[in-house]
């Protein structure tokens, strides 16, 4: 989803930790992801003070990451997420990964898919206030 077409429905800022980089002194490509999950819990946490009910929860169903250019240290990101997709029973969110300071510069961007289940493993509808998130 490019840009101009993001309907974004939760961004936040974070900085790049020393922890993050590898080898090459960049940031290494798992944490690209972790960033992304902090993102969809800030979001999630925003929307709902009950999202990780104890009886069920979102689990991640499919990530998808096109890394378009590395990351150094030390950096400030801006995660941007979009409703891409919002199904019965699953979500997908766009990302972007991109310089906090000089947003033109894109990390990274992808999905993810996300879909509710019961404790029990089966899936279930998805919650009123991720509806209501996504139609904002």
């Amino acid at each position: 989803m490019s840009e101009r077409d993001m309907k974004t429905v939760f961004e936040v800022e974070m900085d790049v930790r020393w922890g993050d980089m590898d080898a090459f002194n960049h940031v290494n490509n798992a944490s690209y992801l972790r960033y992304i999950e902090e993102a969809r819990v800030l979001w999630f946490k925003q929307i709902s003070p009950d999202w990780a009910d104890p009886d069920c929860a979102p689990i991640l169903a499919a990530a998808q990451m096109n890394y378009r250019r590395p990351i150094g240290w030390p950096e400030r990101l801006r995660i941007r997420m979009a409703a891409e997709r919002v199904g019965g029973k699953s979500l997908t969110l766009s990302h972007r990964i991109e310089s906090a300071a000089q947003p033109e510069l894109l990390y990274a961007d992808g999905n993810t898919v996300l879909v509710w289940v019961r404790r029990d493993g089966s899936s279930m509808a998805l919650p009123d206030f991720v509806l209501r998130a996504c139609e904002a």
